[in-house]
């Protein structure tokens, strides 16, 4: 392949990763999907190629729907075992941001919704919302009509809105200022601080550091603030499973409040908080290795603001 055609192909190459990891929730699959596309792109006639971007869409777009339809995948994420991948707020791989539905798209909420979508109900979704394909564009690059495609994002857009929590884009400021006095109130044992600034029907999410074969989640209030104030409480066996004290850093991950615990130059954890009405609406722990080595990547070039705990 002669060097305009790599050019080519890596001039897209973030666009396209962003897109892939909106259809995947997973960047390390993401890079996958890529890297598959530039075979595709290295094998192709691409003299008979008339707009190489629409083309490369195409062939990552249909390359995550195979994904998501194979077996081991469908095992996986039917098991409640898996959440999305986060991502330290500024990587490339989150992408176009412009818009509120574009910043929407990529956070974990609605990652996490778009799991109960079909392939092409996502695609579609996302190919609109979050890149701004027009029906036409969609439907040539699913291989369905126009009037399928329409259709598609209207039953996705309905599922989603009506599964959605949270208020939207919280106020920066007060974000930082809930989850600083969650992180107070959980360190110091104070329940009753801790229920206060959940919402009532507020829920909890953990992957148990990716020891548990499934999920732990947690309905009430009173359950979550007992798992936060157990959580984040240090203990000596926390500190020999880390390899010593963690910082604890205030972080925006997928757009959304987060705190990281940060043994060394790696994070051990992430835990992040969807807001409603200037309360907590959701809490999610990733803890599992795997989830987070691009998350690490990024804190390592990241120049944080002083720890909230300097030694956890």
């Amino acid at each position: 392949m002669d060097s305009t055609a790599i050019d080519r192909f890596e001039a897209g190459r973030g666009r396209l990763a962003s897109l892939a990891y909106r259809l995947l929730g997973s960047a390390v699959d993401a890079e996958d999907a890529v890297q598959d596309a530039f075979l595709h792109w290295q094998a192709a006639d691409r003299q008979r190629i008339g707009v190489p971007e629409a083309w490369l869409a195409k062939v990552v777009t249909n390359l995550c729907i195979d994904r998501l339809r194979s077996a081991q995948v469908r095992r996986e994420r039917t098991a409640g075992a898996w959440l999305p991948e986060p991502l330290l707020d500024g990587d490339p791989m989150l992408g176009p941001a412009d818009t509120f539905e574009q910043r929407e798209s990529v956070s974990l909420a609605v990652l996490t919704l778009l799991e109960r979508l079909s392939p092409h109900e996502r695609a579609v979704y996302v190919l609109r919302e979050a890149f701004s394909y027009t029906h036409a564009e969609i439907a040539e690059i699913l291989g369905i009509t126009e009037s399928a495609s329409q259709q598609h994002l209207h039953r996705a857009r309905r599922r989603v809105t009506t599964a959605r929590r949270g208020d939207g884009e919280a106020d920066p400021a007060s974000a930082r200022r809930i989850v600083e006095e969650f992180l107070a109130a959980a360190t110091s044992g104070r329940t009753e601080r801790l229920v206060a600034l959940l919402t009532d029907d507020a829920n909890a999410i953990s992957d148990g550091a990716g020891l548990a074969q499934r999920l732990m989640r947690y309905d009430t209030p009173q359950q979550i603030a007992a798992v936060a104030r157990a959580g984040f409480r240090p203990t000596p066996a926390k500190r020999r499973f880390a390899g010593g004290t963690s910082a604890v850093h205030y972080a925006r991950v997928n757009g959304a409040p987060a705190v990281l615990f940060v043994p060394g130059d790696r994070i051990l954890g992430a835990v992040t908080f969807d807001l409603a009405d200037d309360r907590i609406a959701t809490v999610r722990g990733i803890a599992a290795p795997a989830r987070l080595v691009r998350l690490t990547e990024a804190w390592r070039r990241h120049e944080p603001d002083p720890p909230l705990i300097a030694q956890w």
